[in-house]
């Protein structure tokens, strides 16, 4: 539960919006959408091509173990095993690879909507913007000149401030 309080000698100013709603408006986003696709596309391309391989060897390799030496039947099992693996770890990093290029494709939309958000606070006077979105509310914007009340909680708490050594 958030529980706000504004004192009436202040002159706070709140405001709120959905900012998922917001960023969702911003023209340009089906080219990022397009350019994630084709990346995406280029990535479950590579990853197809070795299950293809992966279902070549098994099929050859069930095919014909019955006619190979155990030392050619080891080097043919020890050749799925790795594609295995390298097929694992592949799709490990695609995932992370596929969450770069999102972040790098939407951070630009994203810092724009938040300048946004901030220079209509500055210029209408807000003092605070919440996110009135679905995952509850958060703070987008925090006016210079609102304060900072760490101080005065940990002074209430009796917590006293670390003073930092210095290297010499």
């Amino acid at each position: 539960m958030l529980t706000i309080s504004v004192s009436a000698q202040t002159n706070s100013k709140l405001g709120h919006l959905d900012f998922a709603k917001l960023y969702s408006l911003i023209p340009g986003q089906d080219s990022i959408q397009k350019i994630y696709s084709d990346y995406q596309k280029t990535i479950k391309d590579q990853f197809d091509a070795m299950q293809a391989e992966l279902e070549s060897k098994y099929n050859d390799y069930q095919a014909n173990n019955a006619t190979w030496s155990a030392i050619i039947k080891q080097n043919k099992e020890k050749e799925i095993a790795d594609l295995q693996d390298r097929m694992q770890a592949f799709q490990q990093n695609a995932q992370q690879d596929l969450q770069n290029k999102e972040s790098e494709l939407t951070a630009p939309l994203i810092e724009k909507a938040k300048k946004a958000v901030r220079d209509v606070a500055k210029e209408n006077g807000f003092t605070y913007v919440f996110n009135s979105g679905d995952n509850g509310v958060t703070i987008l914007y925090t006016s210079d000149n609102s304060e900072d009340l760490m101080p005065l909680v940990k002074k209430k708490l009796g917590i006293k401030e670390e003073k930092k050594e210095v290297k010499k």
